[in-house]
């Protein structure tokens, strides 16, 4: 089962994703919010983590020092395997590094998210 969801933050301002899917045709009813996906991750397989950084960022939660304490953020770092795709390990717009990208069960995948997405999903073609 595939499911997904944009933080109402993401993108250079909020709602700016939600757009992107609108003139891309996606359905906006099948966006999971951001409860009712946070409370599955400790189930999930696999998190797959597109451009993000402080959205998805542990230190939210962790670490009441943090710049970004108190924020919501989604809680991938619950899955089973976290896969995130960045240009960079560089701290995302709050200047806070990330936890998530170091733990054990992260991998990065560095480079160009769309490249990388089309090289993913022709992989995922050729096993079918």
């Amino acid at each position: 089962k595939v499911r997904f969801r944009i933080h109402p933050v993401a993108g250079r301002m909020p709602g700016q994703l939600n757009v992107l899917l609108a003139e891309a045709g996606v359905p906006y009813d099948i966006v999971e919010e951001l409860e009712e996906i946070n409370d599955d991750f400790d189930s999930t397989d696999v998190a797959l983590v597109i451009g993000a950084n402080d959205t998805v960022n542990s230190a939210a939660e962790d670490d009441p020092n943090s710049e970004i304490a108190g924020m919501p953020v989604m809680r991938v770092w619950k899955a089973n395997q976290v896969i995130v795709m960045k240009r960079s390990l560089a701290a995302g717009y709050a200047g806070v590094d990330n936890p998530v990208f170091l733990k054990d069960n992260t991998d990065m995948l560095l480079g160009d998210a769309k490249e990388t997405c089309e090289k993913l999903a022709a992989g995922c073609k050729a096993l079918a």
